[in-house]
C-alpha cells in the first residue's frame, strides 16, 4: 500500500485526524483514515502481591473503568523519555515513587486506526507520597488489589481497558 496525499481533517492539542488517500497493490486507490496521538506509558504498579489500580470516570465510554496508571504528555509539553513519562504518571495518578522499574514492553495501542504506541514498565518497591493529579482526574479513586483479585475483574469485565489487561499479560509472561 501507498500513500499518495494526505490532509488533516481535525486537530487539536490532544490528537489529530488525518485523511490518507492510499494506493492499493491492484493499483486501485481508497481512503484510510488515522488517528494520530502522542505515545503514551503504562505503569504496572506491583506491591505486596498485587497492584495499584486507579479508577476514574472515562468521557467516551460515558462510565467508570478500573485500569494501571497511565498517560501522556500534556499537550505543549517537550516530553521525554518512556521511563521519564511512567515515572511521572505513577506519582501524578497514585503518589508512589518506585526505585526499581524494568521495561515489560512497546506496544501499539490500536494499529488499525491508530499511529500511537506505548511504553508498558512495571515499577516495583514503591514509597507512599502526594498525588498531584490533573484537573480531569479530580474524581480519580485508587485500591490496592491482589493479583487473583485483578484475574478476577478481568474475568468478570470490571476490568475492560485494553492496555491494562495487555500490560498484566506481559508482567505475567515475565514471572
Amino acid at each position: 500500500m501507498e500513500q499518495v496525499d494526505t490532509r488533516v481533517a481535525y486537530a487539536n492539542p490532544w490528537l489529530s485526524v488525518r485523511e490518507d488517500t492510499v494506493r492499493w497493490p491492484d493499483g486501485s486507490t481508497g481512503i484510510y483514515g488515522v488517528i494520530d496521538k502522542r505515545d503514551f506509558a503504562l505503569v504496572v504498579p506491583f506491591d505486596n502481591g498485587g497492584f495499584h489500580l486507579v479508577e476514574q470516570y472515562r468521557y467516551p465510554v460515558q462510565e467508570r473503568c478500573w485500569e494501571f496508571p497511565q498517560g501522556g504528555w500534556p499537550p505543549g509539553s517537550a516530553g521525554g523519555t518512556g521511563l521519564e513519562l511512567a515515572q511521572a504518571e505513577l506519582a501524578e495518578e497514585t503518589g508512589f515513587r518506585a526505585s526499581t522499574w524494568t521495561s515489560l514492553g512497546f506496544l501499539q495501542a490500536a494499529p488499525g486506526v491508530m499511529s500511537q504506541y506505548f511504553d508498558v514498565y512495571l515499577a516495583t518497591d514503591l514509597v507512599a507520597g502526594e498525588v498531584a493529579r490533573e484537573a480531569s482526574e479530580q474524581d480519580m479513586r485508587q485500591r490496592w488489589v491482589s493479583v487473583a483479585e485483578v484475574e478476577r475483574m478481568i474475568r468478570e469485565g470490571e476490568l475492560r481497558d485494553a492496555h491494562s489487561i495487555a500490560a498484566y499479560g506481559l508482567f505475567r509472561l515475565r514471572s
